[in-house]
């Protein structure tokens, strides 16, 4: 049940505001002065505080600024007599929500006030909650690996975050975890509390660039039909992700250069200078270097870019990542997908540690949800996995019915039906399972 504490000595006030709140199924304390309220308030720990600014005992600011250092998710409520509006807006700068007017001539007015108090009390937990989650999840230590450069990205990861570095440029080849080194950057910094924006520039047209990063005013354009703003400002005092920054069109480039400099820009169509702090992460699979001698890149925001790099090795270069990596996604698919796979054979890691992985981490990881969702056993064994794991010399296709493994095809055929079938025929599910578009996914059932 959602509490209030009211902080007045008015008896009538304290009992009106029971009467009012409590019909509302809230659960009302009361207190008649300064120090009574703050000891109920740290045992009961309300929700909203309907604090009076005069009290007999002390200040009433003084008061809030106690209440805002031992419960800062608490939400205040200045209660002031009619004529003192000075001190209401003095106390909102101290920390308070809002602030009502005694003697209450609208009754419904104090209801609305302390439910959407009570409304934002919840909306910031929840936002607490999940920038927690986030945070364990993406934090340096769950980047998974035992190999001396993944141990070395650790701790450079970590370093970055505390930093006040705002630019940082991530080079990997593709599926190395370049969103997951991003994200790591973000949820152990100071900013982890602010938004983590994310943009893939591949997917933006050069003519939707400027309005989706710097978003536009109300006619800016035929379909502006309202004022919106951009990844830019939405991540402000947070971090932006621009992933496969190459892609971005030569046009669109110079216009994130003028922003990066001084992280100002304008809306398109607006003529208002909007300043940002920004941490801006870029990531990109392909050599920028080489793209500013084709001159498809600008040299300008490369440098701009670079101004600390961190390069991800592949898998094939972090042999002793690909068992703990293998046996994390071996317990992260068991849950998903509500299976008992407790371990791969030692063939299998063998075979598993021998291979080039060319599509990286992500690879192994789409490898090992196939082979759990398909196993009928505990055990992942060496026959269990694709052909190009097997060792075996090319040879003619095996007979249908024979032992020989399953061909990668088929293999392939038999998991995306697997897939959407877990799905229970939610294609969109499907494909975001399987890591693919709806598109591709489609003409995969066609296949199959």
């Amino acid at each position: 049940m959602d509490s209030v504490l009211v902080i007045d000595d008015e008896k009538n006030i304290r009992a009106l505001v029971a009467k009012v709140l409590g019909e509302h199924n809230i659960d009302v304390h009361t207190a008649g002065a300064g120090k009574e309220g703050l000891e109920l308030a740290d045992e009961i720990g309300p929700d909203v505080v309907l604090l009076d600014l005069r009290l007999p005992d002390t200040d009433g600011i003084h008061v809030l600024r106690e209440l805002k250092t031992r419960h800062p998710e608490t939400a205040v409520i200045i209660i002031t007599a009619y004529g003192h509006i000075e001190s209401a807006v003095a106390a909102i700068k101290s920390g308070a929500s809002d602030y009502l007017e005694k003697p209450f001539q609208h009754l419904e007015k104090l209801r609305i006030a302390v439910t959407r108090s009570l409304e934002e009390v919840k909306a910031k937990r929840e936002i607490h909650r999940l920038t927690r989650r986030e945070e364990g999840k993406y934090r340096s230590s769950q980047m998974m690996g035992d190999s001396e450069s993944t141990r070395r990205l650790r701790d450079v990861v970590g370093q970055l975050a505390r930093s006040e570095a705002h630019t940082i440029l991530i080079h990997g080849e593709s599926g190395t975890g370049k969103e997951l080194v991003a994200r790591g950057l973000h949820y152990e910094s100071a900013r982890r509390e602010a938004p983590f924006m994310e943009v893939n520039c591949a997917a933006i047209t050069e003519t939707l660039f400027e309005s989706e990063l710097f978003g536009h005013e109300k006619g800016a354009f035929t379909d502006a039909k309202s004022t919106k703003k951009g990844l830019m400002e939405l991540a402000d005092r947070g971090t932006l992700f621009l992933d496969e920054v190459g892609e971005i069109a030569l046009g669109s480039q110079a216009k994130l250069l003028r922003c990066l400099q001084d992280r100002v820009f304008k809306r398109v169509g607006g003529t208002r200078d909007i300043r940002v702090d920004v941490r801006i992460i870029a990531a990109t699979n392909r050599s920028l270097e080489a793209m500013v001698k084709e001159g498809t890149f600008r040299e300008d925001l490369f440098y701009r870019l670079n101004v600390i790099p961190i390069a991800i090795p592949p898998l094939r270069e972090r042999r002793d990542d690909v068992l703990p990596l293998a046996r994390h996604f071996l317990t992260e698919a068991n849950g998903t997908f509500h299976k008992a796979v407790t371990k791969l054979s030692r063939e299998t890691e063998a075979l598993l540690t021998g291979y080039a992985w060319p599509g990286n981490v992500r690879e192994l990881k789409n490898l090992v949800e196939r082979l759990v969702i398909l196993s009928t056993a505990d055990v992942i064994e060496a026959h269990h996995l694709p052909m190009q794991f097997s060792g075996l010399p090319d040879g003619p296709v095996p007979e249908a019915g024979s032992s020989a493994p399953r061909t990668l095809a088929a293999i392939e055929r038999a998991y995306v039906l697997k897939v959407l079938e877990q799905a229970k025929g939610n294609k969109s599910e499907a494909a975001k399972i399987l890591g693919i578009t709806r598109q591709t996914l489609r003409k995969k059932l066609a296949q199959a």
